[in-house]
């Protein structure tokens, strides 16, 4: 029996004949926004980002201490600090959970309003030739410019719905594991690098937070592209 592994589903293949409806990309539009992170913030708006809606676990007292200041205290989440092996595996494992599961659920509400179709018309003709996978993972790419797990969670359903092939998952990967979550990750630790200042009082960094962004998206394309070439080779 021929592997199906590398078949998309039928309905892949005539993605150029699909009906797209006004209201599909409405639905395509909404979960841009809400996984891209341009409404994260404390304010109501905050309720169209995933991140915030995701929200964060409490923290809880880790340790105590006394020194000539006073009594100090460490705090920490459930899963503490100080932690190994495969039991704190098995803790960081479940702080995953939560973000794995929203990730799941708000793409299949936007799947079932006909984002994932909109999608897919829209982008496979820009993201096969640039990285080679369809226009459906372009929910997942964005996703995973704001949230590693997020970005994962949608790739594997799109992997479970053989929307995507072996090959085409291989190259997602790839796109994604390089600098993944680059957007969260740069803005929340790299960007305090623009604000150093040299001894003669120029900026310690001498390039635009644009540019050095601009240099991770691209080292993503080609981390893709070089999964392509490995697998074509493969393939001969």
């Amino acid at each position: 029996m021929a592997s199906t592994a590398n078949t998309p589903k039928p309905e892949m293949d005539g993605w150029r004949s699909e009906k797209v409806t006004i209201g599909n990309y409405i639905s395509l539009a909404i979960a841009i926004v809400f996984f891209s992170g341009v409404c994260a913030s404390t304010h109501w708006w905050g309720i169209f980002d995933f991140t915030t809606l995701n929200g964060g676990f409490g923290k809880l007292v880790s340790g105590v201490s006394q020194n000539a200041d006073g009594i100090h205290t460490a705090m920490a989440n459930f899963r503490g600090k100080g932690g190994s092996g495969a039991i704190d595996g098995f803790m960081f494992a479940l702080t995953l959970v939560p973000t794995v599961m929203f990730a799941l659920a708000m793409i299949t509400i936007f799947d079932h309003f006909g984002a994932l179709k909109a999608c897919r018309q829209l982008l496979t003709p820009i993201l096969r030739p640039l990285i080679g996978v369809p226009g459906s993972a372009g929910l997942a790419l964005i996703a995973s410019l704001q949230s590693t797990d997020g970005g994962a969670a949608l790739t594997r359903q799109l992997k479970d719905d053989n929307v995507l092939t072996d090959r085409e998952i291989n190259n997602f990967a790839a796109f994604q594991m390089t600098a993944d979550a680059c957007i969260t990750n740069f803005f929340s630790s790299g960007a305090v690098l623009f604000t150093l200042l040299a001894a003669d009082g120029k900026p310690a960094v001498p390039v635009s937070l644009g540019v050095c962004l601009g240099v991770l998206l691209v080292g993503k394309v080609c981390g893709a592209n070089l999964m392509r070439l490995i697998q074509l080779r493969s393939k001969k």
